[in-house]
C-alpha cells in the first residue's frame, strides 16, 4: 500500500515539475490575458524630420526629452482586444507644446467580426472612430526573435501607402491582435516598429490572467466618425503645417 502511494506521489511530482517547466518556457498557448506595452518615440529624430528652421528645431529639442515613453495595457480574449493607456511613465513631459497624438488612444478590436472602435483625442476634440479593422498585407519572414520568453517571427508591411512596418508576433498567444490597430497575423503581436516614424511598441509584460467581459468592452464617448471622417475633420486644421502636419496626421490615423 505504501509502495503504491509512493508511486502515485512520485508521478504527481513529475507531472508538476513538467507543468512548471512548460509554463516557464511559455510552451502553453494563451487564449486570454494581459500585455503591457511600452511605446517609445525618438523625439529628436522626429523634430529633425520636420520642415522648420534649425533655430526652432534646436529650441524644441532643448525643451523636450530625447525619447518619450508611455505605457499601454492590452486585455485580450480569443476574439476581442482592448488597448488603453496604462501606468504613468517616469518621463517628465513638457507642456510648452501641444500633446502629441496617440498618447492616450483607446482601441477596441473585434477579431471575429473584423470591426474596431477607437477613442482618439485630437487637440481638444475626442473622436470615437468606428470602422473595419485595417487590412494589412503582411509578409512573414524567416527571422525570429525572443520577446519575454515567447518565440516570435518577424513580418513586414506597408500601410497608408508609405509607412513601413516591422512586427514580431507569436503563435503561442492565440488572439491575433496587437498594440494600436496592428492585427492580422497568426498570433499576438508583441513588438512593432515604424523605423521612419521613429516610434515603436514592445511588450514589457505578459500575464495569463482571467479577463472579464467588462475588461474588453469598447469605448463609448466621443464624436462618432469613421476613418475617412476623422481624416476629413483634421485635414483642414493641418493644411498649413507642411511636413509637420503630415507627420501629425499619420500618427493620428495609426
Amino acid at each position: 500500500m505504501n509502495r503504491q502511494l509512493s508511486r502515485y506521489w512520485l508521478l504527481f511530482l513529475l507531472l508538476a515539475a513538467a507543468g512548471t517547466g512548460r509554463a516557464q518556457g511559455n510552451a502553453i498557448f494563451l487564449s486570454h490575458g494581459h500585455i503591457e506595452y511600452m511605446r517609445s518615440v525618438n523625439v529628436y529624430a522626429q523634430i529633425s524630420n520636420e520642415e522648420e528652421s534649425d533655430q526652432w528645431a534646436e529650441l524644441r529639442k532643448k525643451m523636450s526629452s530625447h525619447f518619450r515613453t508611455s505605457y499601454f495595457d492590452l486585455y485580450f480574449t480569443r476574439n476581442k482586444c482592448l488597448y488603453k493607456p496604462g501606468r504613468e511613465s517616469d518621463d517628465k513631459q513638457n507642456a510648452f507644446f501641444w500633446q502629441p497624438p496617440a498618447q492616450d488612444n483607446t482601441v477596441w478590436s473585434d477579431l471575429e467580426s473584423g470591426k474596431g472602435i477607437s477613442k482618439k483625442n485630437v487637440f481638444e476634440q475626442a473622436f470615437l472612430v468606428q470602422d473595419s479593422l485595417r487590412h494589412i498585407n503582411w509578409k512573414i519572414t524567416d527571422e525570429t526573435r525572443n520577446i519575454l520568453g515567447f518565440n516570435c517571427r518577424r513580418a513586414n508591411a506597408m500601410i497608408m501607402d508609405s509607412i513601413y512596418v516591422v512586427a514580431f508576433y507569436t503563435d503561442e498567444i492565440l488572439a491575433e491582435g496587437g498594440p494600436e490597430s496592428f492585427t492580422g497575423l497568426p498570433g499576438m503581436i508583441l513588438g512593432v516598429s515604424l523605423p521612419h516614424q521613429h516610434v515603436s511598441w514592445f511588450a514589457t509584460k505578459v500575464e495569463a490572467v482571467a479577463v472579464a467581459d467588462a475588461q474588453v468592452e469598447p469605448p463609448l464617448k466621443g464624436k462618432k466618425v469613421n476613418n475617412a471622417g476623422l481624416l476629413q475633420s483634421i485635414q483642414a486644421s493641418l493644411k498649413d503645417w507642411g511636413k509637420t502636419g503630415r507627420q501629425y496626421m499619420e500618427a493620428v490615423l495609426l
